[in-house]
């Protein structure tokens, strides 16, 4: 689901059938390779729902970034199934590995991380995977392995004559693969895919903090009808000091952006106000009862961005985040900075003002021309309700015969907006992340070539 400009494509070659005359159909699948990011940092993932694990590339990160498992697994906490009482209540402990891209000289550190074992024809081999190092500039390879898996949940969907969920990927994607596809869990279509994203986000956001203090946040700020009167993105210019006349003065200091965090992770909504959590809850568990789902809008703010990366055109910043960010499963709408409340305004109302220290609002949300102005990258993203519901409703067969579908089993989220803020930050950080080592590449200085 991701946008033409966000894909990078590998083609291979096909099988040596085509060499004796046969008719051979192209695959859909696994002949071309998808990537978030870019030339310079993408990120690639592979696995179903219900498979035995999502496994992720990591590629193009620089050399000496220390890395520890701890890290990434934080952020992978919040993207489980199970982290929420509000979410599915499938449950999975993510926990994830690390097998490539990692070294340290002291070897029982680096060696310290989780024991993987095989085997195969009765043979058994046993490894030590990475607990901590520092990043090589390798590929970074990690694996989350899936356990709570209930196949048979999804055996009406299975097959020519299975049935369709509606508002679900179920009759495309099993055209598209001419019926080779995985029903169970929605296959790839799956939020578990997501995985992938929050791994490779986790190290672009480390490195971006490293280097610049950047952060990326987000709040829910719609469940339903129901709206919040707080705005994360008011909030983050609040917390910025006044203009200093440059990028180092203007960035917001460590501890009030954790101060920040803290105040959104502090309930069982990631969000920053208390009053609209609690109605949000409750309108969400009463949405559960009744067998249905809600939709939701989530703020995701980028805070402390260097100013200057991205491209305008056809590799600007604001069409690879909205690529991102509108891509991801269930995104129905992706606006930046005022959204669409600019049709109203007049050009005199929404132009931001500029003066020696920098732009005194920001209604163009961080972007102009799809270059980084310095000001906090702010994006509000809509969802649509869960389409697996266990309310009747009208469907067909994937043979396309009539039928009044009513769903048997099966574990899902009331509310996608509940766990889907950690994987938006991580989107805009992979983007931000490529954009800011694309502008780099720029820069040659001869000092970085020379070996004696």
């Amino acid at each position: 689901t991701y946008s033409a400009s966000l894909v990078r494509r590998i083609h291979f070659r096909p099988s040596s059938s085509i060499d004796r005359g046969e008719n051979i159909t192209p695959a859909t699948g696994d002949s071309t390779l998808e990537a978030l990011g870019g030339s310079m940092f993408s990120v690639v993932g592979a696995g179903e729902s219900h498979g035995p694990a999502i496994t992720t590339i990591v590629c193009g990160c620089p050399p000496g970034l220390k890395l520890t498992r701890t890290q990434v697994q934080e952020y992978l906490d919040r993207r489980r199934p199970g982290s929420s009482k509000l979410g599915t209540p499938r449950r999975e402990a993510d926990k994830v590995v690390f097998l490539s891209g990692l070294y340290s000289d002291d070897h029982e550190a680096l060696l310290s991380g989780p024991e993987i074992a095989t085997t195969v024809d009765e043979v058994a081999a046993e490894a030590s995977t990475f607990e901590q190092g520092l990043t090589t500039g390798e590929p970074i390879a990690a694996i989350v392995l899936s356990a709570a898996k209930r196949s048979s949940d999804y055996d009406q969907l299975a097959g020519p004559h299975g049935d369709v969920r509606p508002g679900h990927t179920d009759l495309v994607k099993y055209y598209q693969s001419r019926g080779f596809n995985d029903p169970r869990g929605g296959g790839r279509s799956s939020y578990r895919s997501t995985t992938t994203d929050v791994i490779g986000g986790s190290i672009a956001r480390l490195f971006l903090a490293e280097h610049f203090g950047t952060a990326f946040l987000s709040s829910i700020c719609q469940v339903g009808k129901l709206e919040t009167s707080v705005s994360l993105a008011d909030q983050v210019e609040q917390l910025a000091p006044p203009q200093a006349g440059n990028d180092d003065g203007n960035r917001i200091p460590p501890a009030a952006i954790a101060g920040l965090q803290q105040r959104l992770s502090a309930g069982e909504l990631h969000t920053l106000d208390e009053t609209f959590e609690k109605e949000a809850a409750l309108l969400i568990s009463e949405t559960r009862k009744q067998g249905d789902s809600i939709g939701a809008v989530i703020e995701v703010v980028g805070v402390n961005v260097p100013s200057l990366v991205g491209e305008p055109l056809y590799h600007s910043l604001k069409l690879r985040l909205m690529g991102a960010l509108g891509g991801l499963h269930a995104v129905q709408s992706c606006e930046m900075g005022s959204g669409r409340d600019v049709v109203t305004r007049k050009g005199s109302e929404n132009n931001d003002p500029i003066r020696s220290g920098g732009y005194t609002s920001n209604h163009h949300g961080g972007l102009i021309g799809g270059i980084a102005t310095g000001k906090p990258i702010v994006f509000r993203v809509g969802f649509k309700p869960t389409s697996t519901i266990s309310l009747p409703q009208k469907s067909i067969r994937k043979d396309f015969g009539e039928i009044d579908f009513e769903l048997k089993r099966g574990r899902h989220d009331p509310c996608l907006g509940v766990r889907a803020g950690v994987t938006l930050e991580s989107r805009m950080a992979i983007e931000v992340m490529d954009a800011v080592l694309s502008h780099q590449a720029k820069r040659v200085d001869p000092d970085n070539f020379s070996l004696f």
